[in-house]
């Protein structure tokens, strides 16, 4: 079965030959093909409207392709049951997406709660993920609306690991913090990826968070893949469109 060969067991994801219009008109996405290798941090660059977030949302099936396939763990996703799909991954958005009635406790805990862990199981996992993430155990009564931006966007991504999933998706998560914050929480990310060698899927149209959290760049412009480099290789492209990107960054 297609997914199955052994060079498709290195690759969490695949899009294979992934186009899709909306109401069967307007193209969002144009023939990707793309591989997402086990344990990399694969960022997706491109200006707003380049399709970055939806393709991302086609990983965990909040989105379905119009044409073409995509695949988790070499399979295809239009063969997963779509909870058991979404609950294999953490997700992690802007001020993390946290229920605004949940205490912070029971926001890490959702997907484990779901999963039917027992509630001391639960209570220990919020206390190491809270320390993981650098934040005081002590937090864990609070509400969202009582935290910081920062901080509640370290609870978004304890929440993301709380079930320990192989891969995160993150669609611009620090884009609305202030510029240490951020800073502070991309070394934290990379930390957590250098140590639990998580999957990690990050949309970004900030290229220096991109150059400094890759191990690849996808660059997307207007529905296409227009090209796939490391760091060092995208710093020194010769494509013009990868150049302009450069250019645009340099006195930023």
């Amino acid at each position: 079965m297609p997914g199955n060969d052994s060079s498709s067991a290195m690759n969490i994801v695949e899009f294979r030959d992934i186009s899709l219009r909306l109401d069967g008109q307007r193209e969002i996405l144009h023939r990707i093909n793309l591989e997402i290798h086990q344990g990399e941090a694969l960022i997706l660059l491109g200006r707003s409207g380049s399709g970055k977030t939806t393709l991302l949302k086609l990983i965990n099936a909040l989105v379905v392709p119009t044409l073409g396939e995509v695949y988790v763990e070499g399979r295809p996703t239009s063969q997963w049951d779509p909870i058991e799909l979404r609950r294999r991954m953490g997700y992690v958005i802007q001020e993390g997406g946290l229920f605004p009635h949940f205490t912070v406790e029971r926001n890490i805990g959702l997907v484990p709660s779901l999963e039917g862990w027992p509630p001391e199981r639960i209570r220990a996992r919020v206390s190491e993920l809270l320390r993981l993430v650098g934040l005081d155990p002590e937090l864990r009564a609070r509400l969202p609306r009582q935290l910081s931006g920062g901080q509640r966007q370290r609870v978004g991504v304890a929440r993301a690991l709380a079930a320990d999933p192989s891969l995160l998706l993150m669609d611009e998560p620090f884009g609305a913090l202030d510029p240490i914050t951020r800073s502070e929480l991309q070394q934290q990310l990379l930390e957590l990826q250098q140590r639990l060698h998580k999957t990690i899927v990050f949309v970004t149209h900030d290229l220096h968070e991109a150059l400094r959290l890759a191990t690849r760049i996808a660059l997307l412009d207007a529905g296409r893949l227009a090209g796939i480099y490391t760091p060092e290789e995208f710093r020194h492209s010769k494509n013009p469109l990868v150049q302009q990107y450069v250019a645009a960054f340099a006195g930023v």
